[in-house]
């Protein structure tokens, strides 16, 4: 397998988490599960494999997307297709970092996997043209970056006080969220449609999305896991409201998440199907 990321100059580093590139992926698995990250992505398929979104429950397919998609902000996890010979390019980026490149409030897109035309028009059909015409990863590179760049707009870059908060939920506990909130120059209100605006989601969901994730990496490839201690670390009022919120974001409880051995993998990705 072919896996390359890009080198980000400052202007794209600043709002873009990474572009990577791969190719020759043979997941041992059909479908796997994506838990929220707080991230959007622009998603393109360079090897005419069309994928598919599932029901969470029946994990019938729901969805089929092809060609160049935008997953959304989602709160919820994501049940999704990982075909044989992947050969894919992508763009994730940072949490308030695609609205200066999309032009369109995050929350419109929230929970919403769309083809990419419908805000990129026909030019971005034309880009994923010329990716597959490039027959190196940096070629395809930087022609992502320079469309990039031409769709940049600094005047759509999230307010410094919105910077502030945002910085502070990444960094602080979620018993801290009110005097975080409290904290804006603003109202509660005026911070909870900005946040809409540029991150997709409110303030605390987005502080719970995170704390999740971090309890993932923290137990990535533990032997041993006490739940009761990481409920009080991570600052749950309870076993059952830590159990309650790791199932609202994994479709898991914690120790089926450890019997199912997702601990073993990619902290944001599960298979649903080992043997395919």
């Amino acid at each position: 397998m072919i896996f390359e990321t890009y080198t980000l100059e400052e202007t794209l580093a600043n709002h873009i988490e990474t572009i990577f590139y791969y190719e020759g992926y043979k997941p041992e698995h059909a479908i796997e599960r994506v838990v929220p990250t707080g991230h959007l992505f622009i998603i393109f398929e360079l090897d005419d494999i069309p994928r598919h979104t599932y029901d969470n429950e029946s994990l019938k397919p729901n969805g089929s997307y092809s060609k160049v998609w935008v997953s959304g902000v989602h709160k919820n996890y994501l049940s999704i297709s990982a075909p044989q010979d992947s050969k894919m390019l992508v763009i994730q980026f940072r949490a308030s970092g695609a609205y200066p490149f999309l032009h369109t409030p995050m929350h419109e897109l929230n929970n919403k996997v769309v083809p990419a035309q419908e805000l990129f028009g026909n030019e971005i059909l034309e880009l994923r043209s010329a990716i597959l015409s490039e027959h190196t990863a940096s070629g395809k590179f930087n022609l992502v970056a320079h469309w990039l760049l031409n769709l940049f707009d600094a005047k759509k870059i999230a307010p410094k006080e919105l910077i502030d908060v945002h910085l502070h939920i990444k960094t602080t506990p979620v018993a801290e969220s009110s005097q975080i909130i409290a904290s804006y120059p603003n109202s509660q209100k005026h911070l909870i449609q900005q946040f809409k605006n540029y991150f997709g989601l409110t303030p605390k969901l987005l502080h719970r999305i995170y704390r999740f994730n971090e309890i993932l990496k923290q137990i990535q490839n533990k032997q041993q896991i006490k739940w009761s201690q990481i409920a009080y670390e991570f600052g749950y009022s309870d076993q059952s409201h830590f159990i309650k919120e790791f199932k609202e974001f994994s479709g898991f409880n914690p120790s089926e998440f450890i019997d199912l051995e997702f601990h073993k993998d990619e902290t944001n990705f599960f298979p649903l199907d080992r043997n395919g």
